[in-house]
């Protein structure tokens, strides 16, 4: 008896079959016999795989599926990837998983890893067997980009088994937002769209780490993960005891029942899609335009998203017809019309992405909400403030007032009781308490910068929903934090001038690394600018995985916390700010305080200026509940994430600083980070509960002092601006 009714999927493309299936099923079955994966003992004396069970499973089927294009060498070869990876899988959880031997595990994966290099050892097993064979017959036709980020992803699919299994021992299940995005991590769908490379097209290097194309890539695994969780619940929850499935980590965070997780999921796998068309139709032809992409390095983006979009639909057919999952009814009604291989999806549903499209479209701007009541608010840390907070109050009004911020240019954005009201002073005050006064005017300075360009952004571009106008002004900030010894042009507004002070009395005394992590962090945040412009134009709530993702960049989140860094004067390695446990610390403590944020800003974003980026409304929107029910559930994620945060420094800091061997400097370096996120997070809440910014009648003194003001359009000057002015024609005014 299955666990749940399987949900309908949204499948807005057909699956098809390659031609050379029969010949690739003959191969792979004789290369898995050939590496030692048939008949391969377990260590309860049974078999990983015996020719029956892999027969069974059919891998080949599912790589005809998913690759319906290339030739039979290209899908012999694609096929093998995939035996060996499920392979692997299964072997690891016969070895490994069963017995919770982490200390066996860890020497395994360390081993394994040596076989994708040019000088690997001789293989001991069948999975060192067969990746040394597929390296050596992959990476000849690819180049060193690839590779890298094709290493990467193995490296990750394989080490970070180490959490899932660190997991299953400590009987934890993840919360959802650290599972999505560790499941990118050990599940095999990043892995998967590199493997789409080698057969549609590469993608060009100079756009493989842009925003778009990382979208696409993200959107494509979290799709392909959450709908192997639906149909693998059964065999890993209920038979395996795995606790590694979106399911059960949706049964678990929100209380309930089976299915209505799996229909939860579902709505995720389904706004992940649309997610990835959104992308793919409105990002990336502004992202070949914009670099000036050469046409066949287009064509090959193109290739490469065809690529991605028959994986979907392909790798939906074969978990509806393995053996592998639970897919009771999955392949269609035989009475219903064609049946037989290729079939299941030749019918196209579209009613729950039409669902999903509406919901997402329909929001009705500046809905008289009212003051939000504030669900219970989790936290453990004391607060702490530094005694230098008078007079850095007084340097902040008069440093904004000196770049312009107080002037109507084009627009008045603040005046000085609005700017003393916010009290950003007060805030890093509290994120940063040890600050000596010249820092803490500089901490003070970078928030208020950070305010003034999320408060100017929406008011110049979005309400006029003009994302081309943001795209200009935002493509010339990167100009005023230059290299040493490279010129600065003259700013033209408050957002440029506060940026070209701020850089120059910033960047000096940094390395090189540091600065341009720092200079990175700014842009990201002012990209993310844009991308809120973009989603006002579209009048689209943002999907719930991209908000959560694209709020860290919008609040500022690198860049404040980096400023308590500034005195650091030990480097840390750079394999410190890869690993997992580092990025789930951060990324923990970044979510409680955007979220914090959220909760407080809801009557001011969402009646008052009209905006969508407010994760209440977007769980409001996901969900289908009232504000009330969306802002408990932020505050539960908002103490899933302070749990996870506690339960990383208590138990996973260590056990880093053991696995990377770090000095005693870089390990107190990173202890005391860690103590700088407790100020962090808990000086944020606090200058939330204390600053009017928030507050109804603040909001309504706002709403007065804006009176009508004279045309704010930004245009851009100079040579090839003039299409820009298509923004005035097609404007709805």
């Amino acid at each position: 008896m299955q666990a749940f009714t399987l949900p309908e999927f949204y499948m807005p493309y057909p699956a098809r079959m390659n031609p050379h299936l029969e010949r690739t099923r003959t191969h792979s079955m004789q290369w898995a016999r050939d590496m030692g994966m048939l008949d391969s003992p377990t260590p309860g004396g049974g078999l990983v795989w015996d020719e029956p069970a892999l027969a069974k499973m059919d891998y080949a089927l599912m790589c005809a599926y998913t690759h319906p294009d290339c030739d039979g060498t290209a899908l012999d070869l694609i096929t093998d990837w995939y035996v060996w990876v499920f392979f692997f899988d299964d072997h690891f959880l016969e070895e490994f998983k069963y017995s919770r031997d982490l200390t066996g595990a860890k020497a395994y994966l360390d081993h394994l890893e040596l076989f994708m290099t040019d000088n690997p050892p001789e293989p001991t097993n069948p999975a060192e067997a067969g990746l040394k064979d597929l390296w050596a017959r992959t990476v000849p036709a690819m180049s060193e980009d690839w590779r890298r980020r094709f290493v990467t992803s193995t490296h990750n699919l394989m080490v970070e088994s180490m959490w899932e299994l660190d997991n299953i021992n400590r009987g934890r299940i993840a919360n959802p937002i650290e599972y999505v995005q560790m499941r990118r991590r050990v599940g095999g769908a990043p892995w998967s769209a590199n493997l789409v490379e080698c057969v549609a097209a590469e993608v060009p290097e100079a756009l493989a780490s842009t925003r778009p194309l990382e979208v696409l890539r993200d959107t494509f695994s979290d799709a392909v993960h959450l709908r192997n969780d639906l149909f693998s619940y059964q065999r890993e929850v209920q038979e395996e005891g795995e606790n590694s499935n979106a399911v059960l980590v949706f049964e678990k965070f929100f209380g309930c029942t089976t299915q209505e997780a799996a229909e939860m999921v579902n709505e995720l796998l389904t706004s992940r899609l649309q997610q990835f068309e959104n992308t793919a139709l409105t990002e990336i032809p502004d992202l070949l335009a914009a670099n000036g992409t050469p046409p066949h390095e287009a064509l090959a983006v193109g290739a490469y998203i065809k690529g991605l979009q028959d994986w979907q639909s392909g790798g939906h057919e074969w978990h509806a017809r393995s053996s592998r999952y639970m897919n009771e009814g999955a392949a269609g009604d035989p009475l219903a019309g064609p049946t037989g291989l290729g079939t299941s999806a030749s019918k196209l549903v579209f009613e729950p992405g039409a669902r999903t499209w509406v919901r997402q479209h329909s929001n009705q701007p500046h809905q008289p909400v009212g003051p939000l009541p504030l669900p219970e608010i989790h936290m453990p840390f004391p607060i702490h403030t530094s005694p230098n907070l008078p007079a850095s109050r007084e340097h902040t009004v008069a440093w904004a007032r000196e770049m312009g911020m107080l002037d109507a240019n084009p627009i008045r954005v603040w005046d000085e009781r609005r700017l003393r009201g916010i009290d950003l002073p007060h805030c890093a005050a509290m994120i940063h308490p040890d600050a000596k006064p010249a820092q803490l005017d500089l901490s003070s300075d970078w928030l208020a910068w950070g305010t003034y360009g999320d408060d100017y952004f929406p008011l110049l571009f979005g309400t006029r929903r003009d994302p081309v106008a943001a795209r200009a002004c935002n493509a010339r900030l990167s100009l005023f934090m230059p290299e040493p010894g490279q010129p600065t042009p003259a700013p033209e507004n408050p957002v440029e001038r506060g940026l070209a002070d701020l850089w120059q009395r910033t960047a000096g005394p940094m390395s090189e690394g540091h600065r341009r992590q720092f200079r990175q962090s700014v842009e990201d945040m002012t990209a993310s600018w844009v991308w809120e412009v973009d989603n006002q134009a579209q009048n689209r709530i943002p999907d719930p995985i991209d908000y959560v993702e694209m709020r860290r960049k919008t609040f500022g989140s690198d860049m404040t916390m980096s400023l308590a860094k500034l005195s650091h004067s030990v480097e840390v390695p750079p394999e410190v700010h890869r690993h997992r446990t580092m990025h789930e610390l951060e990324t923990a403590a970044q979510d409680y305080a955007c979220f914090v944020n959220d909760l407080y800003s809801y009557q001011k974003e969402v009646e008052y200026e009209g905006e969508v980026h407010n994760l209440v409304l977007v769980v409001e929107n996901f969900l289908g509940v009232d504000r009330f029910k969306a802002a408990e559930v932020v505050a539960d994620l908002m103490k899933a994430r302070m749990d996870e945060f506690q339960h990383i420094v208590a138990d996973e800091l260590e056990v880093m600083y053991h696995e990377l061997d770090l000095s005693e400097e870089v390990r107190r370096v990173l202890s005391a980070h860690a103590e700088h996120l407790k100020d962090w997070m808990s000086g944020i809440l606090e200058w939330h509960r204390k600053c009017v910014r928030y507050t109804e009648p603040e909001l309504r003194q706002i709403q007065q002092d804006m009176v009508p003001q004279a045309d704010f359009t930004f245009r851009p000057t100079g040579i090839g601006t003039s299409a820009a002015r298509l923004q005035d024609v097609l404007a709805v005014r």
